[in-house]
């Protein structure tokens, strides 16, 4: 975003991530880094959330704020649909106090549920089969409700599998705190000789040998992805 032109505010509680990233991203970008600052906000701290806003006029906010595991959301589901769906509302309603009605939400393709097929399209029923899931389901029919109560907003879904893989420069990329919670980090942390091995789960899917397969989107791909819906929001026909 900082090489396309755009000033860039972060928002961050660092629940799972460094501040580390956001520093080597400022040296990646050059004279661009300039152009991008950082609150360690929560987004449920609505009054903190209400100062970014009061400090900087924004034309858009691309949310990709929550918690993400699969299995935690099934042992916590109070904590997934607070943080991540609260969080949410909470942002919302902030933007509209202070007039920015565009919105690129980072969903899930998780809120598909089981498929019959694959690969997926969008037009598939959506039916979300587990706490994480039906979080990102929820937020995406918010966001159809509050566009359909105001049409001045503009709000792009993303949907997607399996974001993987590091800037081509090997300085960022994904280091989770804690015992990661997809597979790629545990595949890195082998690699390096953090981890002694790799373990792999389940031997009677219907693939050739049996193994799991997943579908994985690179990062850097996703990224120009968001770029892409973020210029679209300023297409008058949406």
């Amino acid at each position: 975003m900082l090489l396309s032109g755009y000033k860039t505010v972060v928002v961050d509680n660092l629940d799972n991530s460094s501040d580390v990233a956001l520093k080597r991203v400022k040296e990646l970008a050059g004279e661009f880094g300039r152009n991008l600052s950082f609150n360690q906000v929560d987004l449920r701290d609505r009054a903190a959330i209400q100062k970014v806003f009061a400090q900087t006029k924004f034309d858009a906010v691309i949310h990709f704020a929550g918690l993400k595991a699969v299995g935690e959301s099934v042992s916590k589901p109070l904590l997934y649909h607070d943080n991540n769906i609260v969080g949410t509302i909470t942002l919302l309603e902030v933007m509209t106090a202070h007039g920015c009605k565009n919105l690129v939400f980072s969903s899930s393709a998780t809120v598909y549920g089981w498929p019959k097929k694959v690969p997926c399209t969008e037009e598939f029923p959506l039916s979300a089969v587990n706490p994480y899931g039906r979080t990102k389901l929820f937020i995406e029919e918010i966001c159809r409700d509050l566009r359909n109560s105001d049409s001045q907003w503009k709000i792009i879904l993303l949907r997607y599998f399996n974001p993987v893989g590091a800037h081509p420069s090997g300085h960022i990329g994904e280091d989770p705190r804690g015992t990661p919670n997809n597979l790629m980090p545990f595949v890195q942390q082998v690699a390096v000789g953090r981890r002694q091995a790799l373990t792999v789960f389940g031997k009677d899917y219907s693939t050739k040998d049996g193994t799991g397969v997943r579908d994985y989107i690179h990062v850097v791909d996703l990224a120009d992805g968001h770029i892409a819906a973020l210029k679209k929001l300023s297409d008058p026909k949406i």
